[in-house]
């Protein structure tokens, strides 16, 4: 009887970690560069990135991938788009040397969008 009660106890465990080990990552997005920007100190050319953040929604550290590595690190704050973005979208801003930075990405089918911290 104490095995059939532990067996189905570890079952039901293991059921609950795989469901959580399958859930959707809502901490992340990925977007595409068309041109060369900044990401804190670091200029990322155009190409395939992924975000991810963590923290709370005014004090995110976001920390930028390609090919699974981090390439950039910046400070941010997440913004609430009231209904989910129909896209993908990275806004930028020309900087005093002419160099553009990220300034926001909102996710395709997302509510919530990134905004970086101010250079």
């Amino acid at each position: 009887m104490k095995f059939a009660q532990r067996l189905s106890s570890f079952v039901i465990v293991m059921l609950v970690l795989s469901v959580a080990a399958f859930a959707k990552d809502d901490h992340s997005g990925n977007f595409t560069l068309s041109e060369t920007v900044r990401v804190g100190t670091t200029e990322l050319g155009p190409g395939q990135y992924k975000a991810q953040w963590t923290g709370t929604a005014n004090d995110v550290k976001i920390e930028i991938l390609k090919y699974g590595k981090t390439v950039a690190t910046t400070q941010g704050t997440i913004k609430n788009l009231g209904q989910p973005s129909p896209y993908d979208a990275v806004t930028t801003k020309t900087l005093q040397d002419n160099s553009k930075a990220v300034d926001e990405i909102d996710f395709n089918r997302k509510s919530d969008a990134l905004i970086f911290a101010g250079e």
